[in-house]
């Protein structure tokens, strides 16, 4: 088995693992998400309490789970969104080209140069914190990156041979840039979308920790590391087991992505 090989399995079974325990992981003790016991509070990691207990009593081991899965679904939903939209956006601008190609990734330029804690708090301003407001503000950001990549593939593709005899045959513009172009893309879509993932679960915890994400009772990694940071003097744990998992999370998708590059894109050295 060669290097790429060893690094995109190694990539996806760490993300299989931390799917599956953000799935499994609440039920596999007897503590809920929820129950506080506050005469347990801050205990230490144990036979009864694995992770140990926040402030309030309650177990981590279920709320770092939780959490996870919490982050990953704000992840998955985001990345997957924004590919779509960025995928969409950047195949009609590549393909069409010419002033609508301009005034389209002028457009991007514009979006990109905003700050992303500029649309977090507009949003914050109009809606209620959550995650869906969360999930909004990730995909007004991350669809712009998969859009420029997308826009250069498309312009790459559109002079090649099945494109000019799709256009022989009579096939319209839309049908060749959904069935001949954004298929023939596929490869650094794919790879677009295995970045994303981790880049978005980042954002948000970036954001849960500064008090701008996902709000309590509701607790994404991003929010228990905040918790374990403001205690990391006197309970280090509280924060060592969430940065754990996120770290985990973050290595597995970018090793993922890393070998998915090595099989699909062909400009990657072997």
């Amino acid at each position: 088995m060669n290097r790429d090989r060893i690094i995109l399995y190694t990539g996806l079974t760490i993300v299989t693992l931390l799917l599956l325990l953000s799935l499994i992981g609440p039920y596999l003790n007897k503590w809920t998400y929820y129950e506080q016991t506050l005469q347990r509070a801050n205990e230490a990691p144990g036979w009864e309490y694995w992770f140990g207990t926040d402030a309030l009593g309650r177990d981590l081991f279920t709320r770092v789970w939780v959490g996870l899965r919490i982050s990953f679904i704000i992840g998955i939903a985001a990345s997957l969104i924004s590919v779509v939209v960025g995928t969409v956006y950047g195949a009609i601008a590549g393909y069409f080209g010419g002033i609508l190609d301009e005034v389209m990734m002028k457009l991007v330029e514009i979006l990109y140069s905003i700050p992303f804690l500029i649309y977090v708090i507009l949003l914050l301003l109009i809606m209620e914190p959550g995650i869906k407001t969360i999930i909004i503000a990730l995909i007004i950001v991350c669809w712009l990156g998969t859009a420029r990549i997308v826009r250069g593939e498309i312009v790459r593709l559109k002079e090649m041979d099945f494109v000019l005899a799709a256009h022989s045959i009579g096939a319209s513009n839309w049908r060749i840039i959904f069935y001949h172009l954004i298929p023939g893309a596929a490869g650094s879509i794919i790879i677009m979308l295995t970045i994303t993932i981790p880049e978005v679960i980042l954002a948000e915890a970036i954001l849960s920790f500064l008090g701008l994400g996902v709000s309590a009772p509701k607790a994404s990694l991003g929010y228990l590391i905040n918790d374990g940071f403001q205690s990391i003097r006197s309970y280090p744990y509280q924060l060592v087991f969430p940065a754990a998992v996120i770290t985990l999370a973050m290595l597995g998708f970018n090793l993922t992505a890393d070998g998915l590059r090595s099989f699909i894109d062909p400009n990657v050295k072997k």
